[in-house]
C-alpha cells in the first residue's frame, strides 16, 4: 500500500471537481492551494458553468481531459458525490480526495451514501481519502489539496487527523512556532484509507523523521498493530487519541460516525506495537518536536543536570515511570565533576550544580555528562534565580549538542518572562 501511495502524494496531475470562481466555496479555496503550493504538474478546475477559473481553462467534466489525472478532488454536493466517483472510475482515475461532507456522520442516509462511495471506488480500483475531510498536503512535491486558510512550512514531521478543524488550527499555529510538516493529511470518516494506510506511508517517506496522529477509532485492529509496530521500529510514532470517556466517545460518533472502543484496549495496543502515547496536543507537538530536532537515543540511560533539587527529584521520577534508566557515570566522570563543582553539589545522577550555578558551571557539568559513554541522553533542567543566565545557557546546549550530535538533548526552562522561549533550545 504504501508504494503504491506514491501516485497520490506526488501527482503529475489532479483534477478539482466543483471548482469555482466564488472565493467562498470550496472548490475555489482548493484551487487556490494548488496553484500556491508551487505544484508543478497540471491543474484541471471542472465546472459546467465556467470557461475559466484562477487563469485555468476549466473543463465540463473528467471526460474532457487531455489526459487521465493521478488524483480528483471532489467538493460537489453529497447527494451528486457518488455520481461524481463513478465518472472519475470510468476515467481510469486511480484516487479521490473526497473534502465533502454529508455522509455517516449525519445518519443513516449518509451512511448508505458512503458505503455506496465505497462500493464504486471498490469497483474500479480507486483509493479514497475521506469524505468529510480538509484534504491532504505534501510540502516536498509540493502539492496542497485542502482547503486550509494556510500553507503549512516544509519539514520531516508527517501528521494525520480524524478533524479537519484540528488540521486548520495546527497547520496556523505550526507556522507561529516554525515547525515544518513533510505530509498533512486530514482523514475525515476515513471510508477507505485509514491511519493504518497513512502510517504505512509515512514510515517509507524518506522526508519524514516523525508520524503523529490524532485519532477517534481505528477500524482494523490487527491491521493496525502489524503495520504500527513494523513502523514503529524505522521512526517514532505518535498518537493522541480521543473519546476516552463515555461522553468523550459518543462526541466522537457524532462527529465522523467513529465507534471509540475502550481505551484499555488503546492502550495495550499502542503498548505493543511500540506507539507513543500523548495525553495532550501541547504534549503530542513537544515529543514532535523533541523528535524531529534530535536523534533517537542509543539506550535507556538518561543523565539530568538541574540547578533545582526538586525539579531533579520530579524528573528522576518521571524517568523511572516511563521506563527509562537513571544512567550510573563512569568513575572519570563522578571524579572530575567532584573536583569542580561545590563541595554541596550532587555529582551523581541527577546532577545538582546549585542555585547558585552560573552558566559556566552549568555548562562545565553538562559537557562532562554528554562526554560520558554511558550517558544516552541529557534533559537539562534551569530554574531562574539572581545567577542564572537563560540566553548564555542556551547557548551553551546548543553548542555541546553540537560537539555530541548522536545524544538528545531535552531542555526544560522553568519560570515565567526570564525564560520564556529558551528552554527550546
Amino acid at each position: 500500500m504504501a508504494a503504491a501511495m506514491t501516485q497520490l502524494f506526488q501527482p503529475r496531475s489532479v483534477a478539482v471537481i466543483g471548482a469555482s470562481k466564488s472565493e467562498e466555496k470550496v472548490g475555489h479555496a482548493v484551487m487556490r492551494n494548488l496553484i500556491a503550493s508551487g505544484f508543478p504538474g497540471s491543474i484541471y478546475p471542472i465546472n459546467p458553468r465556467e470557461e475559466e477559473i484562477l487563469g485555468r481553462r476549466v473543463y465540463r467534466s473528467v471526460k474532457d481531459l487531455p489526459e487521465t489525472p493521478d488524483v480528483a478532488v471532489i467538493c460537489v454536493p453529497a447527494h451528486i458525490t457518488p455520481a461524481v466517483a463513478r465518472e472519475c472510475g470510468e476515467a481510469g482515475i486511480p484516487y479521490l480526495v473526497t473534502i465533502t461532507a454529508g455522509f455517516k456522520e449525519i445518519g443513516p442516509e449518509g451512511l448508505r451514501r458512503e458505503q455506496e462511495l465505497v462500493e464504486i471506488a471498490a469497483t474500479y480500483g480507486m483509493k479514497l481519502v475521506g469524505p468529510n475531510c480538509l484534504g491532504l498536503i505534501d510540502t516536498h512535491t509540493p502539492v496542497n489539496m485542502t482547503f486550509a486558510t494556510v500553507q503549512p512550512l516544509k519539514g520531516d514531521i508527517a501528521f494525520f487527523s480524524q478533524s479537519g478543524a484540528l488540521c486548520v488550527s495546527i497547520l496556523e499555529w505550526s507556522r507561529t512556532q516554525n515547525l515544518g510538516f513533510s505530509k498533512f493529511v486530514s482523514l475525515g470518516n476515513k471510508a477507505q484509507l485509514t491511519e493504518t494506510d497513512f502510517i504505512a506511508a509515512a514510515a517509507e517517506d524518506p522526508h519524514t523523521r516523525v508520524i503523529l496522529g490524532y485519532i477517534e477509532s481505528v477500524d482494523d485492529g490487527p491491521r493496525f498493530l502489524e503495520v504500527a509496530r513494523q513502523a514503529s521500529r524505522k521512526k517514532p510514532i505518535i498518537l493522541i487519541k480521543s473519546g476516552t470517556s463515555e461522553a468523550g466517545a459518543k462526541a466522537a460518533s457524532s462527529h465522523t460516525g467513529a465507534l471509540a472502543g475502550s481505551d484499555r484496549a488503546y492502550e495495550a495496543a499502542f503498548r505493543q506495537s511500540g506507539v507513543l502515547r500523548a495525553r495532550s496536543m501541547e504534549e503530542l507537538f513537544d515529543l514532535a518536536a523533541a523528535f524531529a530536532k534530535q536523534p533517537a537515543p542509543r539506550g535507556r540511560a538518561v543523565a539530568i543536570i538541574t540547578n533545582a533539587g526538586g525539579p531533579g527529584i520530579i524528573t528522576t521520577d518521571n524517568v523511572d515511570r516511563h521506563g527509562l534508566q537513571m544512567a550510573r557515570f563512569t568513575r572519570e566522570t563522578v571524579q572530575r565533576l567532584r573536583e569542580e563543582l561545590p563541595a554541596e553539589a550532587n555529582v551523581f545522577n541527577p546532577v545538582d550544580v546549585l542555585g547558585d550555578a552560573g552558566p559556566e558551571r552549568y555548562a562545565f557539568a553538562l559537557r562532562q555528562v554528554l562526554g560520558d559513554p554511558q550517558v544516552d541522553a541529557v534533559i537539562a533542567l534551569l530554574t531562574p534565580t539572581a545567577f542564572t543566565q537563560p540566553v548564555v545557557t542556551a547557548r551553551d546546549l546548543i553548542a555541546a549538542h553540537q560537539e555530541h550530535p548522536d545524544k538528545p538533548i531535552i531542555a526544560a526552562f522553568m519560570g515565567g518572562e526570564s525564560v520564556a522561549g529558551h528552554g527550546a533550545a
